[in-house]
């Protein structure tokens, strides 16, 4: 997804349960995540050209590091950009992959589900054989570069990134359940997250003394 639609679902997701300076630093690593040195050769990123195991495995990755958290700074600012680039993963599944075209295969023609309604974890689907993520082409180079982007449209293979992403509301009406299962699977990831924390170092991952001296004092 664009930056834009990063920054509105971390904050969506995110906005209530962090400080305000904890919240900056992961949606930075969130939005550092699509560098251009991290579109290519980092599919496990993104979730493309179907890296599923290791996109599930980074994600494990980074939750470790979260839960290595101590009142150290640099341990508490290590967790938070662990925290931004795991959500920056799972918020490019729902846009890299074809899982809302899936999900919206469950219904019938005359059914219509609202993008509000739709289903972040169906187990099914993140289980069905059909599943799979856009491949990253040379081609996919072409498209960052505005003049091309037309012509590597045109020539990219229909399983290419390039075709099947998300990544804004012009490629159709399924942006709008992406980025609503992303909301939804970020929330998701936070509860997991202060789960395995326990109370006393979800207080510190959240940041909860300052954001409550902040909602004391402001």
């Amino acid at each position: 997804m664009r930056k834009t639609y990063h920054l509105e679902i971390c904050e969506r997701a995110l906005a209530d349960q962090f400080s305000s300076r904890a919240l900056d630093v992961i949606i930075k690593a969130n939005i550092r995540q699509d560098k251009i040195r991290y579109q290519f050769k980092h599919p496990h990123f993104h979730f493309d050209s179907n890296a599923f195991e290791a996109s599930f495995n980074y994600i494990k990755e980074q939750r470790q590091i979260i839960l290595e958290i101590s009142d150290s700074f640099d341990k508490l600012q290590a967790s938070w950009q662990a925290f931004g680039r795991l959500t920056h993963v799972v918020q490019d599944f729902y846009a890299h992959s074809n899982y809302i075209q899936l999900w919206l295969n469950t219904f019938s023609s005359q059914e219509k589900p609202y993008p509000q309604q739709v289903v972040a974890m169906d187990m099914e689907i993140l289980q069905d054989p059909n599943l799979h993520s856009g491949n990253i082409y040379f081609l996919y180079w072409l498209a960052f570069i505005p003049w091309f982007y037309a012509i590597a449209h045109y020539l990219a293979p229909k399983d290419s990134h390039t075709h099947m992403n998300l990544d804004h509301p012009n490629r159709g009406m399924q942006f709008s359940y992406a980025i609503e299962a992303a909301v939804k699977r970020t929330v998701y990831e936070y509860n997991q997250t202060t789960a395995l924390l326990g109370s006393e170092r979800s207080s510190l991952f959240k940041d909860i003394w300052l954001f409550m001296c902040l909602t004391v004092w402001g």
